[in-house]
């Protein structure tokens, strides 16, 4: 990935960001988080766990700051992300945090986010 093409991308809106994260994980069959000892988890303003999830290493790594510095980008296998990580992360009460880009990023059910992969995923 080009800087240019990081730089577009990093930049749009949350909703934009999730498409993009859609489309390049059923792509790549990969997703990437940040490990180190556990993986990175943040929480939202009501104190509920979330679990950041990037489309792409690079976007990953730029996340990789403060609280996080000593974490590294690590890739799942997508069949392994939506038969296990994520029954695991409902089972265990945590919401997926698509694409953060230190700002914001898309909060939704485990569900939604299986679904959608599914569906993307069945146009290949």
């Amino acid at each position: 990935m080009n800087k240019k093409e990081f730089e577009a991308v990093i930049k749009l809106p949350a909703n934009v960001r999730y498409e993009y994260f859609i489309k390049k994980v059923a792509d790549y069959e990969e997703v990437w988080g940040l490990y180190d000892n556990g993986w990175a988890v943040t929480s939202d303003p009501n104190g509920d766990l979330l679990l950041p999830f990037w489309p792409k290493k690079e976007f990953a790594e730029a996340c990789a700051i403060e609280e996080w510095k000593n974490y590294n980008a690590e890739s799942i296998d997508l069949s392994g992300f939506i038969e296990e990580f994520l029954p695991q992360l409902k089972k265990d009460g945590i919401k997926p945090s698509i694409f953060f880009n230190n700002d914001d990023s898309a909060v939704l059910e485990v569900n939604t986010l299986i679904e959608d992969i599914e569906t993307e995923f069945e146009k290949y």
